[in-house]
């Protein structure tokens, strides 16, 4: 979604979440466990990094928890059976290796031998079994059901002795290792007993330990002595606080009261980086805001239409009015280039006014008038293309509802995001472009406000997630983008980047992440 604190909610509406959908065929272990210290030189042990963030929304329970405050705190404290890093590479955690078989539905995973609980607990297959049986139960609550929908169901996984599980999906699904790594968030290993109350009990293999937590002031993490990736941690503990607003947040920032936070603005830390001793990490996203375009009426029910409109905007601009300048630019199809699949040899569209004059001509207008929906949140996009289309001769009104109002209505029939002729949704990022293409462009998708309706690629689609090879499933992507950078039943201008601010003085290797995940494994003092 378009909150930073909701990473799957389609926006400030609730959890319109779907992690429909998640790469790698197989991977074993290379020991790099670990993230990489950003700095060079050897660790040095001992410290506590204050972190602020905004109190979560929600309870912090890995089960149910979708609020990005939530999410980091369960990341120090417990582990995926695969770590997602910043370039979006699987890297193997309590899973040292996984293959799937011939059909694409049977995936093997094994397990790491040695690793305990932080209560002395062995983890075993049987213990990982009971995590997904957990995140499976529709009677669980669980934020992941979704991400495993038509995927992966109750009764799907099944252990082979002490170190080794199976997953049993319901169709081919050539990404799957995304969606029990953390680009599903709530995919955490927790204990056989765990019974909803990990703030009072909060035990994982990771390596921290949670000593207190209060809902109002924050929580105070230690070292786990016993972690299986040592040295590693090299602090001895993480203090979390608890700020208002992000203002505050910023303010404990610049004034040296924390060290870092858990979710940094790009638009409020960017101008800060090189001042005062912050330091700013930035690194490419999969969130996107599209401009979504009804095929289905006029005036964009001509595909010269949608076209002009796709070639009258300067991306660079945009990015840089809505997205603080971070990520990469967009062609208009739903592959990032963080995507392993992207393709990477069709040109990318640029501003060419010449060529809207044609367009528009092809289809028959002298002049373009259309009416652009939208929220707050992005406002700055809307009034950015306002302004770039009305110097290519095109007239945008701006109609800004609120979002209660833009997400709100009946989701079948009249809901502003999907049934206005042309709107900005603001979309958090997923792990796998499945996750986009199938809600949002497939034939008859939940979430498909363009009406776009495509059988080449309703089949590539299918392909794609059915592909058992790497060169599979980038011919595949190269069709759907293809289809969609003609067709352009969305405009996709640029595809956000995430940021981390840290004070730089007191610890090194503080990093960002795509979907402002936390690794504290490899921060050490400076």
């Amino acid at each position: 979604g378009p909150s930073r604190r909701g990473f799957l909610t389609v926006a400030g509406g609730g959890t319109l979440a779907a992690l429909l959908a998640a790469c790698a065929p197989g991977a074993t272990d290379d020991s790099t466990a670990g993230a990489t210290a950003a700095a060079t030189g050897p660790a040095r042990r001992g410290g506590t990094l204050r972190v602020g963030t905004p109190p979560p929304p929600t309870a912090v329970d890995p089960v149910t928890a979708y609020d990005g405050t939530a999410i980091a705190l369960y990341q120090l404290v417990a582990e995926y059976l695969i770590w997602l890093d910043k370039d979006f590479k699987l890297v193997p955690r309590l899973a040292t290796k996984w293959t799937s078989d011939a059909t694409g539905r049977r995936w093997t995973f094994t397990l790491r031998e040695g690793v305990t609980f932080s209560d002395g607990t062995k983890l075993d297959a049987a213990t990982v079994q009971a995590s997904f049986d957990r995140l499976l139960d529709p009677t669980s609550r669980s934020a992941a059901l979704s991400a495993f929908d038509t995927v992966l169901k109750a009764g799907g996984v099944r252990t082979r002795g002490d170190s080794t599980v199976v997953f049993t999906l319901e169709r081919p699904f050539s990404d799957f290792p995304y969606l029990v790594s953390a680009g599903n968030y709530n995919a955490v290993i927790l204990k056989k007993d765990y019974a909803g109350d990990f703030t009072r009990n909060g035990i994982g293999t990771g390596p921290f330990t949670l000593k207190s937590y209060d809902v109002s002031t924050g929580a105070v993490l230690v070292r786990n002595p016993a972690y299986w990736d040592s040295p590693r941690p090299y602090l001895d503990g993480v203090e979390v606080r608890f700020y208002a607003d992000d203002q505050a947040d910023l303010v404990a920032l610049q004034s040296g009261d924390i060290d870092t936070q858990f979710l940094s603005r790009p638009a409020l830390v960017e101008p800060l980086a090189g001042s005062r001793g912050i330091a700013v990490d930035k690194v490419r996203g999969t969130g996107v805001t599209v401009l979504t375009l009804r095929v289905d009426k006029a005036p964009f029910d001509r595909k010269e239409v949608r076209q002009a409109v796709a070639c009258a905007l300067d991306r660079p601009a945009v990015r840089q009015a809505a997205g603080s300048g971070l990520g990469d630019l967009g062609n208009d199809h739903l592959f990032a280039p963080l995507f392993p699949a992207a393709p990477t040899d069709i040109a990318q569209r640029t501003r060419d006014r010449a060529e809207v004059t044609e367009l528009l001509k092809a289809a028959g207008l002298k002049s373009l008038r259309f009416t652009l929906t939208f929220d707050p949140p992005n406002k700055d996009y809307a009034v950015t293309v306002q302004s770039q289309l009305k110097e290519a001769g095109i007239t945008v009104d701006l109609d800004q509802r609120s979002s209660e109002e833009f997400y709100g209505g009946d989701q079948t029939r009249d809901t502003p995001w999907l049934f206005t002729t042309a709107n900005l949704v603001g979309w958090a990022g997923r792990a796998v472009p499945s996750q986009f293409i199938i809600p949002m462009v497939k034939t008859g998708g939940v979430w498909n406000g363009s009406q776009y309706s495509n059988k080449v690629l309703d089949a590539a689609a299918e392909a794609y997630d059915a592909a058992t090879s790497d060169a599979e499933r980038r011919k595949q992507a190269e069709i759907i983008a293809r289809a969609l950078h003609e067709d352009v039943p969305i405009v996709v201008a640029f595809w956000g980047g995430a940021a981390r601010a840290y004070g730089s003085g007191r610890f090194r290797g503080v990093q960002a992440h795509p979907s402002q995940y936390v690794d504290f494994t490899s921060v050490s003092r400076a």
